[in-house]
């Protein structure tokens, strides 16, 4: 073993010098996450020729090569458990991947998966799930091309854990990105928040909350593909997963040092996953999604994108719930239903972990 590594000479903020070791609020998408990510990973891979681009920690990393625009996008999957109402694991992955890509406006083509299994999984289940993630590449319309399998000791690995890793072409002049998010853009969320995150919890603490709660788990390129193609002048998007709307819109605030102003009653949240939150204590705003995604439109344009979302089946919901401000930079603040205002804030952790 070699000697124990120099805290003081790492680029890290106190919370990450003074936790030793990692905890679960370090996957969960929150400030423990951004600080993991931002001061241990980033100063660790820089000096490399394409370093600027994973600066930019974007959903997935666009860059040049050979004349073509590519979109490169990784993801790993330990959700537990590894079936939920609305999908599995294996979905889950593929359609994770696909997002991330098609955030970035590309158009996904191919998928490389790679499997950790268990000794001891049954081979039907894995079978199964193998057989939803054809299903769910097919169905976007992405081919997986290549992967790799490796089997762990009994009592080392949760049954399977998922790598996807997507690539996707970015037609020609489109620029997405936190660099032209600017104050005046219109903010659009494509529809009800937090049923993904809901769904896990139905299932991993045995509740229930009168209806069924599905995933939202879906594939939004052809949505993308809509939005892009109706002439709007999109800025950027971004897929709110962990840490849910609040985590990604005070990732683009800080990026792009705006501000941004929302107001609460236009969030639209199903009814059923608000008094599911209500009981069990969580903001909507902080629960995970799997099938929605937040897009920064000139405010010329917002009707026009509203109206390409709403003929897409993954759009239906969409609607505008505030808008980009020269105040605050690096604040979101939202008008509550009572008139007031609140900052909202980063969760310091996922609220309920291994979601994805």
């Amino acid at each position: 073993m070699s000697e124990a590594l120099d805290l003081e000479g790492w680029s890290c903020p106190l919370p990450l010098r003074d936790q030793p070791n990692i905890i679960m609020g370090h996957g969960g998408g929150g400030r423990l996450s951004a600080e993991l990510i931002e001061h241990l990973f980033v100063p660790a891979f820089a000096g490399t020729q394409l370093a600027d681009v994973l600066r930019q920690l974007g959903d997935a990393a666009v860059f040049d090569l050979g004349g073509a625009r590519l979109a490169f996008s990784t993801d790993s999957y330990v959700v537990h458990p590894r079936f939920f109402p609305g999908g599995n694991i294996g979905d889950l992955a593929v359609n994770g991947t696909i997002n991330d890509v098609a955030m970035s406006g590309a158009s996904p083509f191919a998928l490389s998966v790679g499997v950790i299994l268990e000794e001891g999984l049954a081979i039907d289940e894995l079978g199964r799930i193998a057989t939803t993630m054809g299903e769910a590449a097919r169905r976007a319309g992405v081919s997986i091309v290549t992967g790799d399998t490796k089997v762990v000791d009994n009592g080392h690995g949760d049954g399977v854990y998922i790598n996807t890793t997507g690539v996707g072409l970015v037609q020609a002049g489109l620029d997405l990105g936190p660099h032209r998010v600017r104050a005046g853009d219109v903010i659009i969320l494509s529809g009800s928040i937090g049923m993904h995150g809901i769904a896990i919890m139905s299932v991993r603490e045995g509740l229930e909350f009168g209806s069924d709660i599905l995933s939202d788990s879906a594939p939004l390129n052809g949505l993308v593909a809509t939005m892009l193609a109706s002439g709007a002048d999109v800025h950027m998007m971004r897929d709110p997963t962990r840490g849910g709307v609040a985590a990604t819109l005070n990732e683009i605030a800080a990026a792009s040092s705006t501000g941004m102003k929302i107001v609460e009653s236009s969030i639209p949240v199903d009814e059923d996953v608000r008094a599911a939150c209500g009981f069990l204590g969580l903001d909507p705003m902080c629960v995970a999604n799997e099938g929605k995604l937040v897009a920064f439109v000139a405010p010329e344009h917002a009707d026009l994108v509203l109206e390409a979302m709403h003929g897409h089946e993954y759009g239906r919901g969409a609607t505008s719930i505030g808008m980009v401000v020269e105040d605050h930079p690096g604040l979101v603040v939202a008008k509550t239903g009572i008139g007031g205002t609140r900052v909202v804030d980063f969760a310091l952790a996922e609220q309920l972990p291994r979601i994805c």
